[in-house]
């Protein structure tokens, strides 16, 4: 019988390659992506943390290999082979990969996915990259290439940060693997059941060392779940501001895939209140409905709709949040494709849409009642200035301090919106969360 050939190439760079490719070529998300070929090519363990480490480092310091890359290559790259390059680039310069694997490895990847014919220039590029640290190389580089940020994205990031000091820092842990954290759902989980330490940012996050989430009981029936503690806060001060009189209606605008959701309905189920979640994408709605089944009984129900053309009645939640479409400029530690797939123009034609959210959801708040505006965006235009803009047409619209319902997190005002909450990477280990609190009047 033939024998059948043995592939050169180990699972995890072509799953790395691969996904990477789909990002480019499909606008596909990273980490769900990485998540099914992972399953499909069945890696765990070693195999599982090296392809995560490749694609997630690969793609935060892009901008960084590029600057490398560009000054080696003759000629234009075409794009699996720039793809294969950074790949390489990432073991030899950020990587305790020796030079020969790294570079041996590679080679065979492009005969494998690409063809032979690049197989020389992959070879030669690489070889040269190891001849020099990342550091040597991006001496005397802009500051774009050192940090691997475009320019437009260090600039918006610089104005929301207002502290021209700190900016190194905040680059510096976007370009860091972010832990695993876990929200136990109260009523439904404790958190000492899921291991790990607890995060200052919020009593249900507890932070994991390492291993799969998925193997945690609790994670597996939805009592808890994967969810940044910055996204925990945001749940966390809907649910501790106060409000006047009837706390038993509350509603989730854009609750899709549905962490929040599911937290808020946690909160409500053991205060007697109920949640209702609305998404605008069917498919998104059904994640929600998924993710909320443990605390179903704080869950009034989930339906696919526009939260600028609401299906709900005006003046008759009590509670509601709005965490509105945004650039993502603020979790670019755990969507390091974002700030490559990201533009100005994007900023530009999603402020309208926020505007429109938030003024629907101030409309669907009774007389004392509080919405919480919420972005995973620091960018100024994003959030004070869409909520300075929804104060200015809305005289019925007050803001209320939210930083009176933080507990024990220092440093969190934000610079342009006094009484707004605004997380940083670099000081609260979180992505970098927005939130204001309105109250109707």
């Amino acid at each position: 019988m033939p024998k059948v050939p043995v592939p050169k190439v180990d699972g995890a760079r072509l799953v790395a390659f691969d996904v990477i490719r789909a990002v480019a070529e499909k606008d596909a998300y990273a980490n769900l992506e990485l998540s099914r070929l992972l399953r499909e090519h069945r890696l765990d363990g070693r195999d599982a943390a090296l392809a995560t480490e490749l694609v997630g480092g690969t793609l935060r310091l892009q901008g960084s290999y590029d600057d490398v890359l560009d000054r080696l290559a003759k000629g234009k790259l075409d794009p699996p082979v720039r793809d294969a390059l950074r790949l390489g680039a990432h073991q030899l310069l950020s990587m305790r990969v020796p030079t020969h694997a790294a570079v041996a490895t590679t080679v065979d990847l492009v005969k494998d996915r690409i063809g032979h014919r690049p197989a020389g220039l992959v070879n030669a590029v690489l070889r040269r990259v190891s001849e020099r640290s990342l550091d040597d190389w991006l001496t005397n580089r802009s500051l774009a290439a050192r940090t691997s940020h475009p320019q437009w994205i260090l600039d918006a990031l610089a104005e929301a940060l207002a502290r021209p000091e700190e900016l190194d820092a905040l680059l510096a842990a976007d370009n860091e693997r972010p832990g695993v954290v876990l929200v136990a759902r109260p009523g439904l989980c404790d958190p000492a059941e899921l291991g790990g330490a607890p995060h200052p940012v919020s009593p249900y996050a507890v932070q994991l060392e390492g291993g799969d989430p998925g193997a945690i009981p609790a994670v597996r029936e939805g009592r808890a779940g994967v969810q940044d503690a910055g996204s925990q806060l945001v749940a966390l001060l809907l649910a501790r501001a106060e409000v006047d009189g009837r706390d038993e209606r509350w509603l989730d605008v854009c609750a899709g895939p549905g962490g929040k959701a599911a937290l808020l309905a946690a909160i409500a189920a053991e205060r007697g209140a109920r949640v209702l979640a609305n998404e605008r994408q069917p498919h998104r709605a059904t994640l929600v409905a998924q993710g909320a089944r443990a605390a179903r009984a704080g869950l009034a129900g989930v339906i696919a709709g526009d939260g600028t053309r609401p299906a709900w009645a005006e003046s008759s939640f009590d509670r509601v949040l709005v965490d509105a479409p945004c650039s993502g400029l603020g979790a670019l530690r755990r969507r390091p494709e974002s700030r490559w797939r990201r533009t100005e123009a994007d900023v530009t034609e999603l402020v309208p849409l926020q505007v429109s959210l938030l003024d629907s959801a101030v409309g669907a708040l009774r007389p004392g009642g509080v919405v919480a505006y919420a972005t995973c965006s620091p960018v100024v235009a994003e959030t004070a200035g869409v909520v300075q803009e929804v104060l200015a047409r809305r005289p019925d619209a007050e803001l209320v301090p939210a930083t009176s319902y933080l507990e024990g997190i220092a440093d969190a005002e934000s610079a342009h919106l006094p009484g707004a909450v605004q997380l940083w990477p670099h000081r609260h280990g979180t992505d970098a969360m927005f939130v204001a609190l309105l109250r109707r009047t």
